[in-house]
């Protein structure tokens, strides 16, 4: 009998609720079936008509662990995990500080034998397997944002970044903060899709170099292993750097192109793993040559780092951003001056509220291309399009879709960025795609990008406002926010000579 991945997913997620009673996190529910789904499709690979050399040795492999019943299980399946956590490689990245969270055995033999051994994965199509490991993981997010939500980008702000961007199989793209994957395998899809008759060189690049990950969280990167291990993607290892903090140091490699949605928040540190695979923090800022200014600021750190990472002529990135990355002073003026000047800032997209995991946050992706040093000012005109003012989503009871960036995508202009025409006039006030000269950001206070020109509609009309759980969500994250610049600033007070 054929099972759609649909129905599997739904099998999947249905244990997921049994387990919670069990007080086991959807987080830890995934962690858990990632650990079996990579010992079930490692033995499969060994079995005709693949014959592939083997990667779990016995007696941790999957025959073994599936033979056992009862307390048998529950140790088999301890110590299993124990002895991969120290592998290196593919398994060291999934199997990183493993622990057996499933404390019922009969629960975990059910997980094993309705749900995992039933199926042959790696017979399933790439699109299959990902799509029923992709869905966990969004529903995941959904379910539980306090946990995994904080690592997830809504899948069509990424799909429409992506057909913004436009890669081919001659690319080379990175994301610094890769969390689960997102971005990087909505990019390969796209390339594969637009690309059908690749050549044999070609079709090894896009499946082992075309993409490069980096996630610092252990907990993050196993995810990630396992998202691109699904989807076909590495040769040998993966492409993925796991446990380290991009931010750290200068990169050794540069990419023709980044995608990427760093961590929210404004406070920095240095992170970095103890012996035991354990996080370790630092408060510092990072010292790095490349650098325009030095802070403890992360988002600034990020945008700083991406620009190293780009190609020097035609690497080009688009990137989430909060909105005082656009208007904060000092530092941040000093950032967005360099960053005009080195960088064809082409694009900035007004990202609506309402749309992410961690509530209240007002972002924007924030498009520009590299370009060799010079005298001039690269950037001669940002075209901004607004699609949060009037604009109202939820995650639940209107979730946003790709097809509501279609107006932003049609404007963009993919490929053919100099024939792009606005849509805002004096004659047409309320178009939302507009552009700015130079000349006319130059005269910003502050140099600041915080563009906004749209008739606010809930100002004049209350009955226009948003759900009075968003604007709480919104008046919290605004809290939060004047919280942290009070608190930097009377951390400066503090330290001033007498």
């Amino acid at each position: 009998m054929n099972v759609t991945a649909s129905q599997i997913g739904n099998r999947v997620w249905n244990m997921a609720h049994v387990l919670k009673d069990d007080g086991l996190s959807y987080l830890a529910y995934v962690e858990q079936i990632t650990y079996l789904l990579f010992l079930k499709m490692s033995h499969e690979l060994t079995q005709k008509p693949y014959k592939r050399p083997v990667v779990v040795p016995a007696p941790y492999d999957w025959p073994t662990l599936s033979s056992k019943r009862g307390a048998a299980l529950e140790k088999h399946y301890q110590e299993t995990l124990e002895n991969l956590s120290q592998k290196k490689g593919l398994l060291g990245i999934i199997f990183l500080k493993a622990k057996p969270e499933i404390q019922d055995p009969a629960k975990l033999h059910r997980l094993i034998h309705d749900l995992i051994e039933p199926h042959t994965w790696v017979s399933m199509t790439v699109d299959v397997k990902g799509a029923i490991y992709e869905e966990l993981l969004s529903r995941t997010a959904k379910e539980s944002p306090s946990g995994a939500g904080q690592y997830f980008t809504p899948r069509p702000v990424i799909d429409a970044m992506v057909a913004a961007m436009q890669p081919g199989p001659e690319d080379t793209i990175c994301d610094p903060a890769a969390g689960t994957g997102g971005f990087l395998l909505s990019a390969h899809d796209y390339v594969v899709k637009h690309h059908p008759k690749l050549n044999p060189d070609q079709m090894r690049h896009v499946k082992e170099d075309l993409i490069f990950a980096c996630e610092l969280v252990p907990t993050t990167a196993r995810l990630c292993a396992m998202n691109l291990h699904l989807h076909g993607i590495g040769g040998k290892s993966l492409p993925l750097l796991a446990g380290h903090d991009s931010l750290a140091t200068k990169p050794d490699r540069t990419f023709s192109m980044v995608l990427a949605n760093p961590p929210f928040g404004k406070k920095g540190s240095m992170m970095s793993l103890d012996d035991e695979g354990n996080l370790e923090r630092e408060q510092q800022i990072p010292v790095r040559d490349d650098f325009w200014i030095g802070t403890s600021n992360k988002q600034f750190n990020f945008v700083q780092h991406i620009h190293t990472l780009l190609k020097t002529d035609g690497g080009r990135a688009g990137v989430v951003l909060p909105d005082n990355v656009l208007f904060e002073g000092g530092g941040g003026e000093t950032l967005r001056r360099h960053l005009l000047k080195s960088c064809d800032v082409h694009t900035l997209l007004r990202l609506p509220t309402g749309i992410f995991y961690k509530p209240g946050v007002k972002a924007n992706v924030l498009f520009f291309d590299k370009k060799p040093g010079s005298a001039k000012v690269q950037t001669k005109k940002l075209w901004v399009y607004d699609l949060r003012t009037n604009m109202h989503f939820t995650l639940k009871q209107k979730p946003i879709t790709l097809a509501d960036f279609d107006e932003f995508l049609a404007c963009y202009r993919p490929g053919a960025l100099h024939k792009r025409k606005p849509t805002w006039s004096q004659d047409n006030p309320d178009g939302r795609w507009r552009s700015y000269d130079w000349a006319e950001l130059e005269k910003r206070d502050k140099l600041d990008l915080d563009l906004t020109w749209l008739k606010d509609e809930s100002i004049e009309d209350g009955s226009n406002l948003p759900e009075p759980d968003e604007l709480a969500e919104e008046m919290i994250q605004d809290l939060q926010n004047a919280l942290e610049l009070l608190t930097e600033v009377a951390q400066v007070v503090t330290k001033r000579p007498v």
